[in-house]
């Protein structure tokens, strides 16, 4: 009956927003989603504050045997994440996609909000699920949502070719995902997450472990199945990249949580453990660096997505190692910093996409090397964007510093302790590196963005958005200072969500906390009552004196102009010269001959492509390439033809009706 419903409610959305006028769909759109985020945030906020667990559904017999839907703790979590990004995303896409209406028809624009919808209810059907086929048709049904969605700008060469590596590359994953399920279901009877632990303790968990880690991974970015994220979110309007990014891949994320918290108490935990943390650390060098010398705002976004579910990676390895090791101090640390960090992220990353999506729609380029000088045309914008930096960097008093900080303190308690000393260690310098180069990426990205001088007239002529798109951000920043500022208050939601997988009561595991966050909030309130000190004294100092305004010092030169300033490419020069190995680089114009003294005027733009990303796409490129091949040499024209294949067809059928094949 599950499914019945489901497919009369995507009858019922399809027909709301198909028959709703063009300017009024997207609030038809937003009433669906906002109705289903209140009813899951009311839901969450209950469970996470100490409701007992309901069940949503249960189906007493299915292709994977029995099937049920529940919201736990960890549910909840993910839950409220997905309400807060999804409301966020349709409000703003209200402005974002105005200037579009007239150039889509409306059943284009129809079908854009109905999978927006779509995908929010799929996300919750997939955290909320137990698992097996309710599981994998939300999962599906999310994937394929999310392929239409990417596809608004289908007439864009580089993004039907980008949906196109998303789709391919979601259904190998989803492959992988049948694969475990339909084993789990072959031993123990039903196929829920539930049943994962039995199987661990009858059969070898590592290759099933594996085989699930690997399927969560390609959805969540892992390295190095991270391939179709740079791709897809330039690729895609920024509300959908926001959603994306903020919100879809930690449905990744949430599987290897599950399927990690199967393992219990085993021995094969500590591998595990290690395999998360080495995943992890690569994951994140990999994004850090890659995204410091990207030179358009949206790739260099994606690729710090990257990054973070390494760190996400890092601190899930570190838990599991502190389980496995007995020390529930750093499993504490470890899993509430990755789950912290899975929060904060959806945050500070849903509102640097909106900030790129204002700075797309006002200046009609993402290139670092056009833009600059944009906090005059763009002042909240550019003062939202700079927050988000900020917390991204993981600089106090910003939600990114709680969770790196937990996870920090996980690290060094893991080498005070004694267990796993090197693991530890390993881990506390990449992420110390991690940390180092995002503030590069950042300094970069805010640097080249809104400082400067302008590169160009559309720029120099920008304006602010909208009020609904400012007012959409205002979402992930209030997440962003309420954790922020309240820290405890945050964790204490965080350390019962952890309940799956630690053994130690969300309360002993809020004192265990405490101090440290106390001792951070307290130091959140100190710098604003610094700044606010601060800003007072000057006004003070300043009150009744004449200020004048003039250009800053320009090093001696007395006729600057707009060339004398960093672009991207020249900012990170110096980390593409030791990481040139890890990337393939391509150029678009002619750059100065070296013969040239007097140069001609010369537009040299250069990027710098993932070679992981050239080695996973070569294959499915000229797979495709050789299917398209056979399949032309039937299109003959010939109507014979064309009836002898579907005669060939219906006894090919046959056949297989009669062999019970199908």
């Amino acid at each position: 009956m599950l499914f019945i419903y489901t497919l009369l409610f995507l009858v019922l959305v399809v027909v709301a927003i198909f028959s709703t006028p063009l300017r009024a769909k997207v609030w038809t759109a937003f009433t669906l989603t906002g109705l289903g985020a209140l009813w899951a945030s009311i839901r969450a906020i209950g469970v996470l504050a100490g409701a007992t667990p309901e069940k949503l559904w249960d189906l007493p017999e299915t292709l994977f045997g029995g099937d049920s839907g529940s919201m736990d703790p960890l549910s909840a979590l993910f839950a409220v994440l997905i309400s807060i990004g999804s409301v966020a995303s349709v409000l703003y896409s209200r402005g974002y996609l105005s200037h579009t209406l007239r150039e889509k028809s409306p059943a284009h624009v129809s079908l854009h909000y109905t999978a927006l919808t779509v995908m929010f209810y799929a996300m919750l059907g997939v955290v909320c699920s137990d698992g097996g086929i309710s599981f994998l048709f939300f999962w599906e049904l999310m994937t394929v949502a999310s392929f239409l969605l990417i596809l608004y700008d289908a007439q864009r060469r580089e993004v039907s070719r980008a949906a196109l590596a998303y789709l391919i590359m979601m259904h190998v994953g989803f492959v992988l995902l049948v694969v475990g399920f339909v084993r789990l279901d072959a031993v123990c009877g039903r196929a829920t997450f539930d049943a994962l632990g039995s199987y661990f303790q009858t059969k070898a968990p590592l290759p099933l472990f594996v085989v699930f880690l690997a399927g969560f991974g390609m959805k969540a970015g892992m390295f190095p199945l991270h391939v179709w994220l740079p791709e897809a979110h330039p690729a895609a309007p920024s509300h959908v990249s926001a959603l994306m990014s903020g919100v879809m891949i930690k449905t990744g994320i949430y599987g290897i949580l599950r399927t990690t918290a199967a393992l219990g108490d085993l021995p094969v935990l500590r591998t595990a453990g290690l395999i998360l943390l080495v995943l992890g650390i690569v994951t994140g060098l990999w994004g850090v660096i890659l995204a410091a010398m990207q030179n358009d705002v949206k790739r260099l976004l994606a690729y710090s997505s990257i990054e973070n579910v390494g760190i996400i990676l890092l601190a899930l390895g570190i838990a599991a190692l502190g389980k496995a090791s007995g020390n529930q101090l750093v499993a504490l640390c470890g899993i509430a910093g990755a789950l912290l960090h899975t929060l904060n992220h959806s945050f500070f990353k849903t509102l640097l996409f909106f900030g790129a999506g204002n700075i797309l729609s006002q200046t009609h380029t993402t290139s670092l090397d056009a833009l600059g000088g944009l906090s005059r045309h763009m002042p909240l914008t550019s003062l939202l964007f700079l927050t988000a930096t900020a917390a991204i960097c993981a600089l106090p008093p910003l939600n990114g510093f709680i969770s790196e900080l937990l996870i920090y303190l996980g690290l060094l308690d893991g080498i005070a302790s004694g267990s796993d000393i090197l693991a530890s260690a390993a881990g506390l310098a990449s992420l110390a590196l991690i940390g180092g180069l995002a503030v590069l990426a950042f300094t970069k990205l805010y640097g080249t963005v809104f400082l400067g001088s302008p590169r160009s007239h559309e720029v120099a002529e920008a304006s602010e958005v909208d009020n609904l798109r400012l007012a959409a951000m205002a979402l992930p920043l209030t997440g962003i200072l309420v954790v922020g500022f309240f820290p405890r208050m945050a964790v204490a939601g965080v350390t019962r969500a952890a309940g799956f997988f630690l053994r130690t009561p969300s309360d002993a595991a809020d004192w265990l906390l405490s101090p440290t966050l106390a001792a951070a909030g307290g130091i959140a309130w100190g710098l604003i009552a610094v700044v606010a000190l601060l800003l007072w004294l000057r006004h003070r100092t300043l009150r009744g004196r004449r200020i004048v305004e003039g250009p800053t010092w320009g090093c001696g030169f007395t006729a600057t102009n707009i060339r004398m300033q960093y672009t991207g490419e020249s900012f990170s020069e110096g980390l593409q010269s030791i990481a040139t190995s890890l990337t393939q680089n391509s150029g678009e114009g002619s750059p100065v001959g070296k013969g040239e003294i007097f140069p001609d005027a010369h537009r040299f733009d250069v990027g710098h492509r993932d070679r992981i990303g050239r080695l996973f796409s070569a294959w499915w490129v000229e797979l495709l390439r050789l299917i398209n091949q056979r399949v032309m040499r039937l299109r003959t024209g010939k109507i014979n033809h064309y009836v002898l294949f579907a005669l060939a067809f219906l006894v090919l059928v046959f056949l297989l009706s009669i062999l019970n094949v199908i």
